[in-house]
């Protein structure tokens, strides 16, 4: 197994004891979910091909969904791509009276990643990025914001594109005359933070603002204007799609919807390119046909599927991939990979057996309901506390923590005989 740097052990342990997803060294304790992962891949492909894509990633509270999110989105910026996320939540929309649409743009913008800026606020390093390469093209500095205009000009054809590239000079200008106050109010525009055109005007010259009506039409310039400065597109990954079901009012939720079925339809007619969107959400959020995505009649008849899919046969290019949770196989694989991370972390040697982490796995299927209701994040949580528990009460033992009852696997009614067999190839 690959060493662990401590920095990103102490992260991954505190963040899984916490029960929230790391943004950074899941690469350490991925497992499962290949198929999921090589179709969402595909899009990505697709994306850096100048496509676009959307999909729902739909799984129960713990089922590992916010987890395959961030996975996505560290690769992207590593294979190039520059990623903007963000969670939903009640001050945060798609749409909405109060501002949360523009709300949601500009964390998503906040949010900006790329390889050299994994941490998000990469957008002075995209646009000096983009200078640069504009700065290589030409002999004389004078002649910069003429070639500026000249390589924004597909820009121009977008709507408010003239307004983008006007942004992108004054960016320029500022940089050379090195004008901290000019620069920061450029990115004060590009980040949506402009309350009234009013105020836009008087400090850039420009009468144009990002609004709750038009924050995805800039995300596509955004986009195209990413691939201009060497990026292979931008992914849009959007969490916490629950937030939208819980909002009481009807038309609100239907207006969130209909901003949806706009991305939805843009991306799929073709309208949208180097722009890939994942959105996350529980499978009530989406399925509900009184408060859920399906309530809204135009996403239902898109997103419903055909007769043939079913949990055994999926369909991988449909809209929404559908997660369900890891077998007892791969929980095995995962736990087995945390001991070692956490005894990495602590220096010792990992006092867990083959036979400790098969027993704990009994203990956990076997508790009340555990077929239908336990997930990857309960069992996560439970081990790491047994493993501190262990790392700091040395006289303690596994039996004396967990109990010594005689149980059976969950799955199957295994014997502790047949248990072994089942996780054999695991066996280190």
């Amino acid at each position: 197994m690959t060493k662990v740097p401590p920095r990103i052990a102490n992260i991954l342990m505190n963040a899984l004891k916490g029960g929230v997803v790391p943004r950074v060294g899941l690469e350490y304790v991925t497992v499962g979910r290949a198929p999921e992962i090589s179709a969402i891949l595909h899009d990505i492909d697709m994306v850096a091909d100048g496509g676009a894509s959307f999909r729902f990633i739909v799984g129960k509270y713990g089922s590992g969904k916010s987890f395959l999110l961030q996975t996505i989105r560290n690769y992207a910026t590593a294979k190039g791509f520059a990623v903007v996320d963000a969670d939903l939540s009640p001050e945060r929309r798609f749409a909405g009276t109060k501002g949360q649409g523009l709300a949601t743009y500009k964390e998503l913008m906040q949010n900006l990643s790329t390889k050299s800026k994994p941490d998000g606020g990469a957008l002075p390093l995209v646009l000096e990025r983009w200078l640069s390469g504009i700065l290589s093209q030409v002999q004389n500095p004078a002649d910069v914001e003429a070639k500026i205009y000249e390589v924004t000009h597909g820009l121009e054809g977008m709507v408010n594109g003239f307004e983008f590239a006007k942004a992108v000079a004054l960016y320029w200008q500022a940089y050379q005359d090195d004008d901290a106050t000019l620069k920061s109010n450029v990115l004060k525009w590009f980040r949506g933070e402009y309350v009234t055109r009013r105020d836009a005007k008087a400090d850039l010259g420009i009468n144009f603002t990002v609004t709750d009506e038009n924050w995805y039409d800039f995300l596509k310039i955004i986009a195209s204007f990413l691939v201009g400065a060497g990026y292979k597109g931008l992914l849009v990954v959007v969490d916490e799609l629950v937030n939208i079901f819980k909002i009481p009012n009807s038309i609100t939720r239907a207006n969130n919807y209909e901003k949806i079925l706009t991305i939805y339809n843009d991306v799929l007619q073709g309208k949208a390119k180097h722009l890939g969107f994942l959105m996350g959400g529980t499978p009530q959020c989406i399925e509900d046909k009184y408060r859920g995505v399906f309530s809204y009649e135009a996403l239902r008849s898109r997103l419903s599927e055909g007769h043939f899919a079913t949990d055994d046969l999926k369909d991988l290019t449909a809209p929404i991939i559908r997660l369900t949770m890891l077998t007892q196989e791969e929980m095995y694989v995962l736990i087995e990979k945390l001991r070692n991370i956490h005894a990495d972390l602590f220096q010792y040697k990992p006092i867990l057996s083959h036979e400790d982490l098969l027993y704990f796995l009994t203990v956990e299927y076997n508790r009340v309901g555990a077929s239908t209701h336990i997930t990857p994040r309960e069992i996560i949580r439970d081990f790491i506390e047994l493993t501190n528990i262990l790392h700091q009460n040395p006289d303690q033992t596994v039996a004396d923590i967990l109990g010594n009852n005689s149980f059976q696997m969950a799955k199957g009614g295994l014997s502790e005989e047949e248990i072994h067999t089942e996780f054999q190839e695991f066996d280190v």
